[in-house]
């Protein structure tokens, strides 16, 4: 095989498996009455603290219009709040409630044990060497020029 033909195929794999597994954990987390985009918002509030709608999007990686209908759902289901920005009245920050640090901590678990599993028997030396492939292929992705990729 070529150099050209193992790269397709890694990115080929790491794509297929990304697939594969948010929508298996989409299927899980749809049982604790929750969707996937939702279950990433706590990740990121969980992580992040107290969010503007925007810097949550951009964190999220969607576009604000489709983050409302996911913050109107998640308010209608009392996981988050909406308030004021102190700085910018016209933005809105958003925070878990209590509910939503509940429904946080019953994900975190349940992601934790699904990553436990799909990685039970890989040695630890295998899953260093992949997350340093992963973080290297990340920092040349964000290296990359568009005028360049094109020519």
């Amino acid at each position: 095989m070529t150099r050209a033909t193992e790269n397709e195929q890694l990115f080929d794999e790491m794509s297929g498996f990304n697939r594969k597994l948010r929508a298996f954990f989409d299927a899980v987390v749809r049982e604790e009455g929750l969707t996937l985009a939702r279950a990433r918002a706590l990740f990121a509030l969980s992580r992040r603290g107290p969010l503007t709608q925007k810097e949550l999007a951009d964190e999220l990686e969607i576009e604000t219009p489709t983050l409302v209908r996911v913050l109107d759902g998640m308010e209608r289901q009392d996981l988050i709040q909406r308030r004021e920005d102190a700085a910018d009245r016209r933005a809105k920050r958003i925070d878990m409630t209590p509910a939503g640090h509940v429904a946080y901590q019953s994900v975190h678990t349940l992601a934790t044990g699904l990553r436990a599993q799909i990685a039970a028997d890989i040695p630890l030396e295998d899953i260093l060497v992949a997350l340093s492939v992963v973080r290297r292929l990340t920092a040349n992705l964000q290296g990359l020029d568009l005028s360049k990729v094109r020519s």
